[in-house]
């Protein structure tokens, strides 16, 4: 019973979340291949061509939104966490600015 709950609760939420068109002119060969690979892995050829976009999207916005060090960028990092340079005469100015401007 609980089964049957919870997938109901998916399928509503599919229907729910699927109310935007996406249209595309693909060849006949593309939607071959693509309809043979979604018959391979039991899907719709609607959910596989979703699920395949929806996983290269994720793939390149995390890949855009994530920093990749080199190991000397590392450590010139943390060692600049860990001991910090004194404040130039500028940015103590700056914070004193700040400071009168907020009334802190």
């Amino acid at each position: 019973m609980m089964a049957n709950t919870l997938a109901r609760s998916r399928r509503e939420n599919l229907t729910r979340s699927r109310d935007e068109r996406l249209e595309a002119r693909i060849s006949k060969e593309q939607k071959e291949i693509f309809q043979r690979a979604a018959e391979i892995q039991g899907r719709t050829l609607t959910d596989f061509v979703i699920s395949s976009v929806m996983n290269v999207a994720k793939q390149i916005i995390q890949e855009n939104e994530m920093m990749i060090l080199s190991r000397e960028d590392q450590e010139v990092f943390v060692e600049a966490l860990l001991n910090p340079p004194e404040p130039s005469a500028k940015l103590k100015t700056a914070a004193q600015r700040y400071k009168q401007n907020m009334g802190v």
